[in-house]
C-alpha cells in the first residue's frame, strides 16, 4: 500500500517507457531469433531444400525484384480480409444475440453452428466458385465462414455469464430489460466478444489467402499459387511473409481498439 504523499507512479498508469522497450523489444527479438532459425537451417547447414524453404536472402532479393506486384497483391488480400471480418463481425454479433436472447434458439441452431464450423472449408471452395462464380464474392464468403464462429459464440457466452451480483444490482435498482442489456450485460460481455474478435481476424486472413487459393484473380493467395514452382519458390514466400505480416498488422490494430474501448478492463484484471 502506498503512504500518504507517495508520488511514484501506479502500475495502472500510463505505460512506462520501460513497458515501451518490452512491448516492442520482445517482439524484435523473437523475430531476430526465427530468422537466425531460418538462415542457419537453409544456409549454414542446409536442412531443408531451397524449393521448400529458400534462404532469406533468396525471399529478400525476390520481394525487391517484384515489391510492386507483391504490394498490390497485398492490398487486395488485406482489404478482403477487413471487408469480410466486418461482414462477420455484423452478422456474428447478431446471431450471437439471438442466441443469448432466446434458449430455444440456443437449442436449436447451435448444433447446426458446430456443425458448419466443423465442415472443412477448403472443400467448399470449388462450390463456391461454381454458384458464386470468380472474384471477391466467393472470397468474401470463405473469410465469412472461416471467421464468424467464434464471434458467435463469445457474444453468446459474454451475454450469458454476467455476474450475478451486477444481474442482481440491476434488478434492485428495478431497471428495465433494455436499461440492464445496455448498462450491465453488453459491458460485461464486451471483453469476451474481443476475445472472439482477436481470434477470428487471423482466420479471416487464412480466409482469404484460401479464397484466393480457389478464386482470386489477384491478391496474394494467388501469387503464392502462381510462383509456388521450384524455379521461383522465393517470390512464393515473400508473398506467404507478407501475409504473417499483415495479419500481425491488424491483430494489433484490433488489440489497440479493445485497449481505446474497454480502458477498465486493464483497470480491474492483474497483470503478470
Amino acid at each position: 500500500m502506498a503512504e500518504a504523499g507517495d508520488t511514484r507512479p501506479s502500475r495502472r498508469g500510463a505505460p512506462s517507457g520501460r513497458a515501451m522497450v518490452t512491448a516492442v523489444g520482445w517482439p524484435a527479438f523473437g523475430l531476430a531469433v526465427t530468422i537466425s532459425g531460418w538462415w542457419l537451417v537453409t544456409s549454414v547447414f542446409p536442412l531443408v531444400h531451397p524449393a521448400v524453404l529458400p534462404p532469406p536472402a533468396e525471399v529478400l532479393a525476390a520481394f525487391q525484384a517484384k515489391s510492386a506486384e507483391l504490394l498490390d497483391g497485398l492490398a487486395t488480400t488485406t482489404l478482403e480480409t477487413v471487408a469480410g471480418f466486418l461482414i462477420s463481425v455484423v452478422a456474428g454479433v447478431l446471431i450471437g444475440l439471438l442466441l443469448a436472447a432466446s434458449r430455444a434458439a440456443e437449442r436449436m441452431f447451435s448444433p447446426l453452428l458446430v456443425a458448419i464450423n466443423a465442415v472443412p472449408k477448403i472443400a467448399l471452395g470449388p462450390l463456391l466458385v461454381v454458384s458464386l462464380g470468380w472474384g471477391q464474392r466467393p472470397i468474401l464468403t470463405m473469410v465469412f465462414l472461416l471467421s464468424f464462429f467464434p464471434i458467435v459464440l463469445s457474444t453468446a457466452t459474454g451475454l450469458t455469464t454476467t455476474p450475478a451480483e451486477l444481474a442482481e444490482l440491476a434488478r434492485s435498482l428495478d431497471a428495465s430489460r433494455w436499461q440492464t442489456f445496455r448498462k450491465v450485460r453488453l459491458p460485461a460481455a464486451l471483453p469476451h466478444i474481443f476475445v472472439g474478435l482477436k481470434v477470428a481476424m487471423p482466420l479471416a486472413a487464412i480466409g482469404a489467402v484460401i479464397g484466393e487459393f480457389q478464386a482470386g484473380e489477384g491478391g496474394l493467395g494467388y501469387q503464392i499459387v502462381q510462383y509456388s514452382g521450384i524455379a521461383d519458390s522465393a517470390t512464393a514466400w515473400a508473398a506467404i511473409t507478407l501475409v504473417g505480416t499483415m495479419s500481425v498488422a491488424l491483430y494489433s490494430a484490433l488489440v489497440l481498439v479493445e485497449r481505446l474501448a474497454l480502458p477498465w478492463v486493464r483497470e480491474t484484471t492483474s497483470e503478470r
